[in-house]
């Protein structure tokens, strides 16, 4: 589980950015404002941040943004790269895949951008574009 100061960069890709309408699918339909933020597969492993694969585990966290937009916002660890795998790749609004769709708008984020994920403590991050 990660701990208080844990941090990683991810550098935001446009599937990243357009989420629901960029996508190599046809699982569903296009769904516009939709967004992720990428975990690596080692930051993931390094940090202990599961999804739901792993039992019992925090895939939950409270957000807030470091310029005051998202506040307790939540996010959920979530997705693999293989079936069955325990590590998450992603973090999407829990319930709203729209939410950090309308952040990335709020901060006038482009590909190649970068977003800092830092953990305040076990359940709690900030993220900040850098």
């Amino acid at each position: 589980m990660p701990k208080p100061g844990d941090t990683f960069t991810t550098t935001l890709k446009r599937a990243h950015l357009e989420w629901g309408s960029h996508r190599h699918t046809n699982t569903r339909g296009t769904v516009y404002g939709e967004g992720y933020l990428h975990i690596p597969r080692q930051e993931a492993m390094s940090l202990d941040i599961y999804n739901s694969n792993c039992s019992g585990a925090n895939i939950i966290y409270t957000c807030n943004s470091a310029d005051g937009f998202l506040q307790n916002a939540s996010l959920k660890a979530s997705g693999c790269s293989t079936a069955g795998d325990i590590y998450a790749k992603q973090f999407q609004g829990n319930g709203n895949l729209q939410l950090l769709g309308q952040w990335f708008r709020h901060v006038n984020v482009q590909v190649g951008d970068q977003v800092k994920i830092t953990w305040i403590n076990q359940t709690e991050i900030e993220i900040e574009l850098i």
